[in-house]
């Protein structure tokens, strides 16, 4: 196991900083979530701990060791696609076996940490199968037990779920979290999707423009989110978001509510026009706008279907959100702010 250390990494191309001036450290054996939309140079920072791309400033460690000049083989990482990239004209124990070949293993062993990777992953029984003889679910995992056939110090994985059906990603999503559990190597993973990194990572770094936002555990980010970028980006639906003069207000939809359902908790109170109601089974999303003093701005309520008040779209309500649960922003910098009164 290794941590991974960026001071100041920046990355150009041409005039445009895809990162610019990033600082972390990861903790030994944790699993770090980059996470953030597309264009906010996740992938690129990725690239550069793998050594595929060489930063234009900055200096990186793994282990405690520069490796800005070191090719990535000889870094002691593995590093997983989006498209798997597995040779299709190799069976999956040839794939697997690849990198082992590459760095001249015996014969003789080989075919014992193949047989090990694989019984990580239960596909010991598709070891004379190719690619396309297998699912989408199957390839994920084999490109993974390639990865670790290594035994790497590092894990590097970049969007590894997106070409999977929804309903495999969440299954995918439980087995990948238990089984950097078992072998406790550090793992740097890549995505855009809020729920995979609210339910993946240790911590989540929270990335827009090249630059860091936030980072903090998944509770922390979601909770008490430090700017307005990571209060709209995490959450779905994302929090509220409205303007009072020289300050933003912020909460979240599920602690929006009728205002007969705050019961003795200090709340703040709002008049709300529901527009839309959308019912999802376990929950209703109420949509709307507000009256009074933040006239026409646009909300959304989450009410679980234990929740029984009757509310009806063309139809005002008065709906309350408890003072703990608001959250300031500056306007002008969009940062938190100390809590100031409604």
């Amino acid at each position: 196991m290794a941590t991974v250390e960026t001071r100041e990494i920046r990355k150009f191309f041409g005039d445009i900083a895809a990162v610019n001036g990033i600082n972390l450290l990861t903790r030994d054996g944790e699993f770090l979530v980059l996470l953030g939309p597309s264009g906010c140079g996740k992938s690129t920072l990725l690239r550069m701990i793998a050594g595929f791309e060489k930063p234009t400033d900055g200096e990186l460690l793994i282990g405690g060791t520069v490796v800005n000049d070191l090719p990535p083989r000889a870094r002691k990482i593995a590093m997983v696609f989006q498209s798997y990239a597995l040779y299709p004209h190799m069976t999956v124990f040839k794939n697997i076996a690849f990198p082992l070949k590459a760095q001249r293993m015996s014969k003789a062993l080989i075919p014992q940490k193949v047989d090990w990777a694989a019984s990580l992953f239960g596909i010991g029984h598709l070891l004379a199968r190719k690619p396309r003889e297998l699912s989408g679910g199957e390839r994920q995992r084999v490109a993974l037990a390639r990865a670790l056939v290594r035994e790497p110090s590092v894990f590097l994985l970049d969007e590894p779920l997106s070409n999977l059906d929804a309903q495999l990603r969440a299954s995918a999503r439980d087995e990948l979290q238990q089984f950097q559990r078992r072998i406790g190597t550090t793992t740097i993973y890549v995505t855009h999707d809020q729920v995979e990194a609210m339910g993946l990572g240790d911590r989540i770094v929270v990335m827009k423009a090249g630059t860091v936002r936030q980072i903090g555990t998944p509770q922390e980010i979601y909770a008490e989110p430090a700017d307005t970028f990571v209060a709209g980006f995490v959450g779905s639906p994302p929090m509220n978001m409205v303007r009072h003069r020289d300050y933003t207000l912020g909460f979240r939809p599920e602690n929006f509510h009728p205002k007969i359902l705050n019961g003795n908790t200090k709340v703040v109170g709002f008049r709300f026009s529901v527009t839309r109601v959308e019912y999802l089974g376990a929950d209703r999303l109420i949509y709307g706008t507000l009256i009074g003093d933040f006239s026409d701005q646009k909300v959304i309520a989450r009410l679980p279907a234990t929740v029984t008040v009757k509310i009806e779209p063309a139809t005002s309500y008065d709906f309350t959100v408890p003072e703990s649960e608001l959250k300031f922003f500056d306007t002008a910098t969009e940062l938190r702010i100390a809590p100031r009164p409604v």
